[in-house]
């Protein structure tokens, strides 16, 4: 029996035939051509949509990556997102350049009168509030002032701590406090003070109770027995961090800041 040949001229006359035959089926009988649906789901599986699934692969992968960090030694990364660098300011003389005479009209306007002795400073007890070391910030051992401020100095005093401590955290630096290094001065600090510094003024700001100095040299390590070792932290890197949390505040207009080179520290009064 002879077989028949196939040409190419038939093979595609037929295709194009099969072709249209479909077409017209899938005119006729739409539905034939939708995907089947699996039991009845189409945007959403077990009662979630496809975002929310995607939100909640994204939270489990957040989470697993904090138990490897922690389980690595790394500082977990829940609060430090890597996007705040340590900038410091420009200049410490530009952006710190309240004068002692701008920062004394403002102590002569919102302090007390001056005291004469720590005994009058501690009977002014409606005035001046007593600053002690506390969780944000160290003070160091007084030999030419007394640990009081009035409300507003200690408030602003606090806040610089805990805004140092915030930056901290953010950036990823280990914990430090700040050491306030001079508070109020009496008058007979500054008798004694004048006595073996000539550069020290009788009418100090220190005089009023709104005025505080921080050392940008010197800090205070935030231990803990139970947290893993931390890395050590260059003083710099501290002070750059300082630099910035002041630079708010006094662009906030809530002190005068002054550059102190000789004495390694910043001046502050309260505005």
């Amino acid at each position: 029996m002879r077989k028949k040949r196939i040409t190419k001229r038939k093979f595609l006359s037929g295709f194009i035939a099969v072709t249209m035959i479909l077409a017209l089926v899938r005119c006729i009988f739409p539905q034939i051509a939708e995907t089947p649906q699996q039991d009845g789901i189409k945007e959403e599986e077990n009662g979630m949509t496809e975002e929310e699934l995607k939100q909640e692969l994204a939270e489990i992968d957040r989470h697993i990556d904090s138990i490897t960090d922690n389980n690595t030694g790394k500082e977990s990364g829940r609060f430090f997102d890597g996007k705040h660098p340590i900038l410091s300011v420009p200049s410490y003389k530009e952006e710190f350049p309240d004068s002692n005479a701008l920062q004394l009209t403002a102590a002569e306007h919102f302090g007390v009168s001056p005291v004469s002795n720590r005994l009058d400073a501690e009977q002014r007890k409606n005035d001046l509030v007593y600053i002690g070391s506390n969780p944000y910030f160290f003070v160091k051992e007084l030999t030419a002032s007394i640990p009081y401020l009035i409300p507003r100095a200690s408030i602003l005093l606090q806040d610089i701590g805990k805004n140092f401590f915030d930056s901290l955290q953010v950036k990823q630096i280990s914990l430090h406090k700040i050491i306030v290094t001079s508070v109020l001065r009496s008058k007979e600090d500054v008798a004694k003070l004048r006595t073996h510094n000539r550069n020290a003024t009788e009418n100090s700001c220190h005089l009023y109770g709104t005025t505080f100095d921080i050392s940008y040299t010197k800090f205070v390590t935030v231990s803990n027995p139970d947290a893993l070792p931390r890395r050590e932290v260059q003083n710099d890197t501290l002070k750059f961090v300082l630099s910035e949390v002041l630079r708010d505040l006094r662009n906030q207009q809530r002190c005068y800041v002054k550059y102190e080179v000789k004495q390694s520290c910043y001046h502050i009064t309260v505005r």
